[in-house]
């Protein structure tokens, strides 16, 4: 089994990897799109499939969009500033944020044991890590979890809108962290759960890159371009470096 002690720093996915705030984003997009497809007269309704071909892992805006390609829906792009509502792509996005907000701050989020029990193996063995996330809800969810004082470098939705960086599949976010990291994409590990943020480290030349299973499949993650799938992160919570004849 691969271990992550000997690379130059690990840059985590949030939601799906550290937190099990997939669910609730799944939720509030299950819930923005059957509103949306009841307004727009769509026959065929959402689903799962849904989800993980069209939105997970994407920015929110993008993740509106393709869903709504799909069914041939065509709305203006809006603004980012759009109120949260059905007349254009970037109200609906602002939509869905604010109905993943409402659960978020009335449930609470818990993190995976797993990924705790890693994240406390790499700050005894002193390597850095970030977090690399799609959503512009990231400063919540970690300080919701108990883990923002983790994580001195967050590359969220946000910082892509603010610096213009193109958001996964494309590897600039994961290759910004990097750079605040000053280490090198093909000595430090990304760490997804979505077939586009796979994509997105692998593009970026990053070394390895883990896909975690939390059902998007272990073959569909690898032919995106994982070198290593896990169920769990507890699998790489190994303080032992493993030798190349063991790996």
């Amino acid at each position: 089994m691969t271990s992550l002690v000997t690379a130059q720093a690990v840059l985590f996915d949030l939601d799906g990897v550290l937190t099990p705030t997939a669910e609730v984003h799944e939720r509030a997009w299950r819930a923005l799109f059957e509103q949306a497809f009841d307004h727009f007269r769509v026959a065929r309704p959402y689903t799962q499939a849904d989800y993980l071909a069209h939105v997970d892992g994407r920015p929110r805006f993008a993740g509106v969009a393709a869903v709504l390609a799909d069914r041939g829906v065509s709305l203006p792009e809006g603004s980012p500033d759009d109120p949260a509502s059905l007349n254009t792509v970037c109200g609906l996005g602002n939509l869905k944020n604010d109905l993943f907000r409402r659960t978020l701050d009335a449930e609470g989020v818990t993190p995976y044991p797993g990924s705790v029990a890693l994240l406390d193996v790499l700050a005894v063995h002193g390597v850095p890590v970030a977090v690399v996330s799609s959503s512009r809800n990231a400063a919540a969810v970690l300080e919701a979890a108990g883990l923002a004082d983790r994580f001195e470098v967050v590359v969220d939705g946000l910082v892509a809108a603010q610096l213009g960086l193109a958001g996964k599949p494309a590897p600039d976010t994961y290759l910004h962290a990097a750079k605040l990291l000053g280490v090198r994409p093909e000595n430090t590990a990304v760490v997804e759960d979505a077939l586009s943020g796979v994509a997105s480290g692998a593009a970026g030349g990053f070394a390895p890159v883990i896909g975690v299973d939390r059902g998007a499949g272990s073959a569909e993650l690898l032919a995106a371009g994982a070198d290593l799938v896990v169920d769990d992160l507890a699998e790489l919570a190994d303080v032992a470096p493993l030798s190349k004849g063991d790996a």
